[in-house]
C-alpha cells in the first residue's frame, strides 16, 4: 500500500506538472443561510450582506453574498482534488479579485490551473506548487479569483 490513502484524492507535489488544469465536480448554490450565518459567525456588519431593504436599495438591488463566503468556498472546493492528504501547509493566496458580485441563488462552481511549481529548498521531500484558482456562476462569469501557494509531500520522500 502506498503512503497516499486511497480515500485522498490531492496529488503529492511530484504528481504535479506546470499547465496541469482541474475542473472540480462539486458546485454549490449559495442559499440565504450560508450567507448570513459566515457573514453573523465572521462579526461581518456589512448590511449589504444581512439587510435586505438596505440591499434592495443598493445599486444592486438584492443581498449580496459576502465576498469572503465566495473565496472560503473557491478554496474549500478545490482541496480535495489539489491537496487533501499531501498538504504540508499552505503558505499564501495571492492576487484576490472578485470581479462580478454574488447573489443568493446563484450556482458555483471552481477550477483551478497549475501556474508553478519547484522544490522545497529547505525541506527536503517536498515542493510547492501555485495554482490559480477560478470560481464561475452558473453564466460563466468568473465571481472569484486568486493564486495559491502550497507545499506538498512528495510521493517518494
Amino acid at each position: 500500500m502506498s503512503k497516499k490513502d486511497a480515500t485522498m484524492a490531492g496529488r503529492f507535489f511530484d504528481e504535479w506538472q506546470v499547465g496541469d488544469t482541474v475542473a472540480h465536480s462539486l458546485r454549490r448554490t449559495v442559499t440565504e443561510t450560508d450567507n448570513l450565518l459566515f457573514t453573523t459567525l465572521t462579526h461581518n456588519s456589512q448590511p449589504l450582506h444581512l439587510d435586505a431593504e438596505a440591499a434592495r436599495a443598493s445599486e444592486f438591488g438584492q443581498i449580496l453574498v459576502n465576498g469572503t463566503y465566495t473565496f472560503a468556498l473557491m478554496v474549500g472546493i478545490t482541496v480535495g482534488d489539489t491537496t487533501a492528504g499531501t498538504l504540508v501547509a499552505n503558505l499564501g493566496y495571492d492576487k484576490l479579485v472578485m470581479p462580478k458580485p454574488v447573489f443568493l441563488g446563484d450556482t458555483l462552481r471552481a477550477e483551478s490551473k497549475v501556474i508553478a511549481t519547484r522544490p522545497s529548498r529547505s525541506r527536503p521531500g517536498q515542493g510547492i506548487v501555485t495554482w490559480k484558482h477560478r470560481m464561475l456562476n452558473q453564466r460563466d462569469e468568473v465571481v472569484c479569483e486568486c493564486e495559491r501557494s502550497a507545499l506538498l509531500k512528495n510521493k517518494e520522500g
